[in-house]
């Protein structure tokens, strides 16, 4: 009798396929495949041309890149700690607050990593439904006070909320941190996306003492596949946070250079990041029109992504997946974000060459027809 193939396993297998698909167009993983800025490149080679490599990064991160984060964040006073992308970030900071009888409270769709995590520490998931025109697709401070009580450890707030692009504002994110600090949780602000937004408002500008922010370099600096974030907190926070890190013998050295040139150049850089960004979603929203059943509902998105409405189509989110897969095009289901409401939609990502959604908006028409006609469907993560 064969044994049941390992779930682990098989989910590296699928990426290590898109990985090893010659010139896949990756539209599904929300990274930045713009051509790099010229001197995020000059800085890698001469690091690499130095022997950098050789030898350990502080375990904090190189203090110029610690003083640029908490500079570029708008948070004097602030540490940050750099770590193996933002999800490391993270990860920390469940260690540090999350255990058996605590609660982490997030929204229904978020990211799914940090739920993994507060369950792995023995706490418990609370997850608020917000895929719901009649709140706006967002969070409201009342639904929030419903469910937290004494037990929460941790609010998470993904913001901009990845899958679905809404940005909170400012007295959002003011009442979010009375609830916390009410409550005695710490509001854990996941700012991934926060330089494709308008009006965007760290928890740390309204609430220093509760909160802190996690940071990543892989969607607007297009670092993905080098691993650098960081979390960023007020000094005593940070001391506690520190404690669980395991970073402890520092994050990649090349990637902590190509992170301190990028926010160097970031201005020039974003202006035409967003640009490109733009102009791709204005593709996708005109080829979605063209089809009965297909949807936006959330226009503008402030992150490097849109939510894609399948279901009035008829269309399992699934079966697309899996059609543009076969044209060398990776984009994301629903489930990926939410068991709830994942049968509703695909994720597309945008922060990327322009030949790439061109590709995508004149195949729509095909892959729609072909999915109505495709239930074989093989695992997707």
């Amino acid at each position: 009798m064969s044994k049941p193939q390992s779930a682990a396993l098989v989910r590296n297998r699928y990426f290590d396929e898109l990985s090893a698909t010659p010139g896949l167009y990756w539209l599904g993983q929300n990274t930045n495949h713009i051509e790099s800025h010229p001197a995020v490149r000059e800085a890698m080679l001469r690091s690499i041309e130095a022997g950098e490599f050789n030898a350990y990064a502080p375990p904090l991160g190189f203090e110029a890149l610690r003083e640029a984060i908490v500079a570029d964040l708008g948070t004097p006073g602030a540490e940050a700690l750099v770590t193996e992308g933002g999800v490391n970030a993270l990860a920390m900071i469940c260690r540090a607050r999350c255990k058996p009888g605590t609660t982490l409270v997030t929204t229904d769709p978020t990211w799914k990593w940090p739920c993994l995590f507060a369950r792995q520490q023995g706490a418990e998931v609370i997850e608020i439904p917000i895929y719901d025109p009649a709140c706006n697709y967002r969070l409201t401070p009342e639904a929030l006070k419903a469910n937290v009580d004494e037990r929460t450890a941790i609010i998470y707030l993904v913001d901009p909320n990845n899958p679905l692009g809404i940005r909170y504002t400012r007295e959002e994110i003011e009442s979010f941190a009375v609830i916390a600090r009410d409550c005695g949780a710490l509001l854990v602000h996941d700012c991934t996306y926060r330089d494709f937004a308008d009006g965007h408002t760290p928890a740390l500008h309204v609430a220093p003492q509760g909160s802190v922010v996690s940071t990543s370099f892989s969607k607007w600096l297009g670092l993905a596949g080098l691993r650098i974030g960081a979390l960023v907190a007020a000094p005593d926070l940070f001391e506690e946070l520190a404690q669980t890190s395991t970073s402890v013998l520092g994050a990649s050295v090349i990637a902590q250079r190509a992170a301190q040139a990028g926010l160097s150049v970031k201005a020039e850089w974003m202006k035409k990041v967003r640009s490109i960004d733009r102009a791709n979603k204005a593709m996708v929203q005109e080829a979605a029109a063209a089809i009965d059943g297909l949807a936006l509902p959330i226009m503008p998105s402030h992150g490097n992504f849109l939510v894609l409405e399948t279901i009035a189509a008829g269309i399992r989110p699934e079966a697309l997946v899996e059609c543009y897969r076969r044209q060398g095009i990776m984009i994301r289901q629903g489930t990926y974000h939410t068991q709830r409401f994942g049968d509703r939609f695909v994720k597309i990502s945008t922060s990327v060459p322009q030949a790439w959604v061109e590709k995508l908006c004149t195949l729509l028409p095909d892959m729609v027809a072909q999915a109505r006609t495709l239930n074989d469907l093989p695992p997707q993560f």
